[in-house]
């Protein structure tokens, strides 16, 4: 099979096309003919060396496609079936790749706006969860244009929460769209989340970073009603909670796969599709993540 393989820590430039052996599937686990890879920051993050490893690596967490074999135990799906899910290992950017973490893509959606949800859906509905938003609460999301940030707008909203949204200006009409009351980032933040919310907010998750924790702190009560995925340097100098994906502390929200395709079907979620690319164009796709200045998710497709 063709897949994306690094063999030194760099730039873009150190992504290669590579043959590999076709992988086969453990116990509980599938195999899946992808159709499409989702491309996040840890990617190029892991991609430059920030977290070390060794050699030669892969890349891709989220994968869409074709269910084509299955490891022993598995009985919830089929040959044929079309999920998308989370690849072990990141090793999802090829034309196979194994699941054990999956769910059935949404009828309504192709392969490009399936593969975008994994990790969008599974960390939003996981920090919402760690500062008890539910009806009734008005909580703070920063960075809520991005994947992540609208993904826990609409999934807070449809909790019946009040969402108040901080993202870049220009996004204003965007963040209505999706049910939070909108503001900028920049000089005056707290200022204008407290006339926003004059009688302070009952949760915040910050999944931008920068200098949004502490006012976030002071209008919630507290540290232990923020949550951020994007600031560990500002979570200990606060006290508020450090949430990553691969943090053993804390259970990932894995049926949020599931449970999305209710809202989507609903109508009452979407994640925007910002641009795709051909697999071998994935060192473009890793250089405009890395840009943070992206909209929605980039995939790749796999002919």
């Amino acid at each position: 099979m063709k897949a994306i393989r690094f063999s030194q820590f760099g730039g873009p430039e150190v992504l290669e096309l590579v043959e590999l052996p076709d992988p086969h599937p453990a116990p509980g686990q599938i195999r899946v003919a992808v159709r499409a890879v989702g491309v996040n920051p840890i990617d190029w993050k892991l991609r430059s060396g920030m977290r070390g490893g060794d050699f030669p690596r892969r890349t891709g967490g989220e994968v869409a496609g074709v269910v084509d074999e299955l490891g022993d135990g598995v009985t919830d799906v089929a040959v044929g079936d079309r999920v998308f899910g989370f690849a072990p290992g990141f090793d999802g950017a090829a034309e196979l790749a194994l699941s054990a973490e999956y769910a059935p893509i949404p009828p309504s959606l192709d392969f490009a706006g399936a593969a975008g949800l994994p990790v969008a859906v599974e960390t939003a509905v996981r920090t919402l969860g760690l500062v008890g938003v539910g009806a009734d609460s008005t909580v703070v999301i920063n960075g809520a244009a991005g994947a992540v940030g609208s993904s826990a707008v609409q999934i807070a909203v449809a909790r019946g929460a009040r969402v108040i949204g901080t993202a870049s200006p220009g996004n204003d009409g965007y963040l209505r769209s999706i049910g939070a009351e909108p503001t900028t980032y920049g000089e005056g933040l707290a200022g204008r989340l407290r006339e926003l919310a004059p009688d302070g907010i009952d949760a915040a998750v910050d999944a931008a970073g920068g200098d949004a924790l502490p006012a976030r702190v002071e209008l919630a009560g507290g540290p232990q009603h923020v949550v951020t995925i994007a600031d560990h340097t500002g979570a200990q100098a606060t006290g508020v909670r450090f949430s990553a994906g691969a943090d053993p502390s804390t259970a990932r929200a894995m049926h949020a796969l599931k449970d999305i395709g209710k809202l989507i079907e609903a109508g009452r979620f979407t994640l925007t599709v910002a641009q795709t690319f051909p697999l071998d164009q994935i060192a473009e796709a890793h250089r405009l993540s890395k840009t943070g200045h992206v909209r929605g998710k980039l995939v790749l497709l796999v002919s």
